[in-house]
């Protein structure tokens, strides 16, 4: 299947590298890894090319035409898969900054691959507490034990947390996690410390995590409901598409493994053509559908919208769920392009927070893209409203965007950018069709737009002086909020 696998830093140094396969030549090689590294790493790096062909007719008038031809540069980042020049086909996926990279010489699936890795990813997570160059340089004789486990030939062997545990022998070095906490505002949007713990005790930790060894342990369990928005909306501020991809995540260190049960809303309705008021008569949450681990028992799913399940080691997903069509959003984008001079264009944004006062939005990024050529000058200016905090917006050149942040977005409230854009000619059709899209990104703490809800939380059986503490987190980002110019 694999040939090599390999972890690269955020610089490009190789932190751990395995040989599966002697054919053809090694991945992990420092040659294939830095090159392989550029091509990730400068991806979007490639500039419009603009070729200029001018010819000249009738030789008394000498008029000439001009012929331009534009070459889209590539935006984004790096597709997963790629073909480097040594023949061999590279996969890689981006955890915590890390790049975790394989690659192999044989015709095999990418989406397995893909899924390798990032299976991969977690049980290093699992096993080290944290996901970090430091944690994996520290725990590196670990995460080799780990990978002779896991993968044998090429070919995937063990891939559950649970049933690595029996042959890992090493303990781990717990490491600090590293929280970028600069830009947090709420700490409900930052994990707690003790999701980060492994899942195997340790001498220095005093026996944290599921092993049954090593002293005293406090029972918790973690549940993050996240929910990402795919939205996108018309220069008029009407909702053109709008998807909610959601899941229920959990992370638990409760001793003895014992059998949980989960209840989501009564009301929750499950099939995009189930009309509402078909379960439980109420108005409350709609998916279009949804799928569970394989630990997960359903037989009480359908009845009174309970899950049972014995949690396995580690973080897992319990539950993922799609919805599609019409949905409140929480912010609303309503742009404006006036034409004030022949040579200069006024753009304005309103940004409206279309949820209520006690929820707000933390580390709001607004980005607007501009022609790459043809602006000689811009300036922003704000309109923002009480509570907002520290607001910044700037015309950066070398990148060719308006960025627009904030560091917190009060519900119910409005935002306006206002930017007076100066060119070095008229404006025409083809400059007007450069600008834009907007790009928003946000994170709300503490909120989710389905409505879908956990009713509680608790152990199957009743266990004398078993008190475990539930941590329960709502989380709703933003994967794709854009608006149209």
């Amino acid at each position: 299947m694999i040939s090599n696998f390999f972890v690269l830093s955020p610089r490009g140094d190789t932190i751990l590298a395995k040989q599966y396969r002697t054919s053809g030549a090694a991945a992990h090689e420092r040659s294939h890894t830095e090159a392989l590294f550029r091509k990730i790493k400068f991806w979007d790096d490639l500039k419009e090319q603009t070729k200029v062909v001018s010819t000249s007719e009738d030789s008394e008038q000498q008029q000439s035409t001009t012929t331009t031809t534009t070459t889209q540069g590539r935006a984004g980042d790096a597709p997963p898969v790629l073909l480097m020049p040594d023949g061999l086909t590279y996969f890689h996926v981006k955890r915590n900054g890390l790049i975790f990279g394989a690659s192999s010489a044989r015709n095999v699936s990418p989406n397995t691959v893909v899924e390798l890795l990032s299976t991969i990813a977690r049980i290093f997570k699992d096993y080290c507490g944290t996901l970090s160059e430091e944690a994996l340089r520290k725990n590196f004789i670990l995460c080799y034990e780990l990978l002779d486990e896991m993968i044998d030939y090429g070919y995937p062997q063990v891939t559950r947390t649970e049933n690595l545990k029996s042959f890992v022998y090493n303990e781990p070095i717990v490491v600090e996690p590293v929280i970028n906490t600069g830009n947090m505002v709420n700490p409900k949007t930052a994990s707690a410390n003790a999701v980060h713990k492994p899942v195997i005790a340790t001498a220095s930790t005093g026996g944290i995590g599921k092993s049954n060894g090593g002293g005293p342990q406090k029972n918790e369990i973690f549940v993050d409901i996240l929910e990402r928005l795919n939205i996108l909306f018309s220069n008029n501020g009407y909702v053109l598409n709008s998807t909610i991809d959601g899941c229920i995540q959990m992370k638990s260190y409760l001793a003895g493994n014992p059998q949980l049960r989960l209840a989501l809303n009564e009301d929750l309705i499950v099939g995009k053509d189930a009309p509402r008021g078909s379960y439980g008569g109420g108005s409350g949450a709609k998916v279009d559908d949804m799928n569970f681990n394989d630990c997960v028992n359903l037989t009480e799913f359908e009845t009174a919208r309970t899950l049972s399940f014995i949690p396995p080691d580690g973080e897992f997903v319990v539950l993922n769920y799609r919805i599609t069509g019409e949905f409140a959003t929480p912010f609303r984008i309503f742009p404006s392009i006036e034409e004030v001079e022949p040579k200069k264009i006024e753009l304005t944004v309103l940004l409206r927070a279309e949820m209520a006062a006690n929820h707000f939005g933390a580390n709001v990024s607004v980005e607007i893209p501009m022609p790459k050529t043809g602006i000689t000058a811009v300036s922003c200016n704000l309109i923002t409203a009480p509570g907002t905090g520290y607001a910044n917006a700037e015309y950066t050149a070398s990148s060719n965007k308006i960025v627009w942040s904030m560091k917190k977005f009060p519900g119910g409230g409005e935002q306006t950018l206002r930017a007076k854009i100066s060119l070095d000619k008229p404006v025409t059709t083809q400059w007007r069709q450069q600008l834009g899209p907007i790009n928003m990104c946000f994170e709300i703490p503490m909120y989710n737009v389905s409505n879908v809800q956990v009713r509680y939380l608790r152990v199957a059986e009743n266990m004398v002086g078993y008190t475990p503490y539930r941590w329960v987190r709502y989380v709703t980002q933003s994967s794709s909020y854009v608006c149209r110019l």
